[in-house]
């Protein structure tokens, strides 16, 4: 007995939804959905079978794919040798006499850091550690202390190289240079917002923020050689002009990279033995979690296009007349609001394969659309109830008393001011695709 293929596809996006919800693992519940999707159509299991087997095998067995782990090992290996921690004494020394100069330091040594991590996770834990207390000691109000460290930890997945990037790439079979050369415009543009929020915060409100003339606050940063800012410069440009002027491709770039990191955490002597084996299992756990992230969105998206539903909502989008416009912030809403209890990478898995399609058939930018989807689901990072990043800067300080509610109180201006900048990334598709000349 076989089933209408759209009807499968509407129950299908129905089943996963509650699957997610009930808190089945999301690539258990694309795959588990999808093999009864093709049963339900073609009325053999042994079919659905095979067709499951040979979507999972196809997904991970591209090149493409090996950059994955390369970045990973790469940003793990940065946060291990601590050039999160140099670079933010080395730039908040020179911003001491700034009124709330620590919070723009925190904004732009992630955003530095970022240019070599690509993971917003690993950002909120170093800045967790490194910059709230000093910026404490300080002075600065404990909620803006930490919604700094929450809202900034995000340009790790928006300034390239972005593990989120690299996933959509994967999922619509597009150019990861491309997506990366794109990231540096909205990037760019989150970051001097940020800046300029704090700083105007800061004229008008001082008592919220660190005394000026207060140098022994930052003795420890007055420690920091100003040289040691070097590493992470050279090795953000050795990665990003690798692949901007066409000496590496993103795979190859990952693997310099991560092969540079570890050789200038070793030679700073902070890189040995133990911490080489820590990086390389927390490796292979990032890299087994995205690898099955990406298995179960492959069969997904192979058993969507069987179905014939993305057709179908295309035909939909395109006789509603509601345009490229329209489609993409009724999009970027729809993204945000799943952000609210699911992750970025469970929601760009889900929604993608679905609107693909669409933007293809719309004639909208690949890239202006891989960035607004990628912001998009990072401001879920700082939405209550999930507010991943928000979670990790609350679990890193929990022994200093911040409650969670200050972290998510913190979080809240910085949240606003993504969204304003999603806003503007739609309506000015040049931000994103400015540098590629499109």
């Amino acid at each position: 007995m076989t089933m209408d293929p759209i009807l499968v596809g509407y129950l299908s996006l129905g089943a996963i939804t509650f699957a997610i919800y009930a808190g089945l693992h999301v690539a258990i519940a694309l795959a588990g959905v999808s093999l009864f999707g093709v049963w339900a159509i073609t009325g053999k299991l042994k079919l659905a079978m095979n067709f499951v087997a040979l979507a999972a095998t196809d997904s991970i067995a591209e090149y493409t794919f090996g950059v994955v782990p390369l970045f990973v090992l790469m940003g793990l290996a940065v946060s291990e040798s601590g050039m999160g921690r140099d670079t933010f004494a080395v730039i908040s020394r020179g911003l001491k006499r700034w009124r709330g100069g620590l919070g723009v330091a925190t904004v732009l040594s992630n955003a530095v850091f970022a240019a070599i991590t690509g993971i917003s996770i690993a950002s909120a834990a170093v800045f967790s550690k490194v910059a709230v207390p000093e910026m404490i000691r300080a002075g600065t109000d404990r909620s803006i202390a930490v919604g700094v460290v929450a809202g900034s930890s995000v340009l790790g997945m928006l300034i390239p190289p972005s593990l989120l990037l690299i996933l959509f790439a994967i999922l619509t079979d597009s150019s990861i240079g491309d997506l990366f050369v794109g990231g540096v415009g909205p990037g760019l543009l989150l970051t001097l917002a940020y800046i300029l929020y704090l700083s105007g915060l800061g004229a008008l409100r001082p008592q919220l923020f660190e005394r000026v003339s207060a140098p022994e606050e930052t003795e420890v940063n007055e420690q920091t050689a100003t040289w040691r800012i070097l590493p992470v410069l050279g090795l953000a440009a050795l990665v990003l002009s690798g692949i901007y002027l066409g000496y590496f491709t993103p795979t190859e770039a990952g693997a310099v990279g991560a092969a540079a990191a570890l050789m200038i955490g070793t030679l700073m002597r902070r890189i040995g033995a133990r911490a080489a084996w820590r990086i390389a299992v927390q490796t292979g756990h990032v890299t087994a979690a995205v690898c099955f992230l990406i298995i179960g969105a492959s069969i997904y998206s192979r058993m969507l296009a069987f179905s014939g539903l993305p057709a179908s909502i295309t035909e939909a989008a395109i006789a509603s007349g509601i345009g490229p416009t329209g489609f993409l912030l009724l999009f970027a809403g729809l993204l945000v609001l799943l952000g609210t209890v699911l992750d970025s990478s469970s929601i760009m898995l889900v929604t993608v394969p679905l609107a693909y399609p669409v933007i293809q058939q719309m004639g909208i930018d690949i890239v202006h659309f891989g960035l607004i989807t990628v912001l998009a689901v990072e401001v879920g990072l700082l939405t209550p109830p999930l507010g991943l990043s928000v979670f990790v800067v609350h679990s890193t300080l929990k022994d200093t008393g911040i409650t969670l509610g200050e972290v998510f109180r913190g979080a809240a201006p910085f949240a606003l001011l993504m969204a304003l900048t999603l806003l503007a990334l739609i309506l000015v598709p040049q931000i994103s695709t400015g540098l590629l000349g499109r």
